[in-house]
């Protein structure tokens, strides 16, 4: 199955990914095999994850969870879902 995951890296920052297999991609984070962000900040752990039917979605779960900020991102962690609308970024007018 696929899966939208965030680990949260040695230096406290947190990263956003999918794969089809968690646990090897977990693995490879930490082999620094995994992406050029974490492979300077191992090791990293897993905080979060989604499990999907279709790769499509996990993968624009992804990308909408990297949009976000750390507060957002931290609720999302604490299964905080109801705090989240308040937290997206507001753009200021006038």
């Amino acid at each position: 199955m696929p899966y939208v995951y965030m680990v949260e890296c040695c230096d406290g920052s947190y990263y956003v990914g999918s794969t089809w297999d968690l646990e090897r991609r977990i693995i490879e984070h930490n082999l620094k095999l995994g992406s050029r962000y974490t492979r300077r900040r191992t090791p990293v752990r897993l905080v979060w994850f989604e499990e999907y039917s279709r790769i499509e979605d996990a993968f624009l779960r992804e990308k909408q969870v990297q949009g976000w900020g750390r507060p957002k991102r931290q609720a999302l962690i604490d299964d905080r879902l109801d705090d989240l609308p308040g937290l997206s970024k507001s753009r200021d007018v006038g």
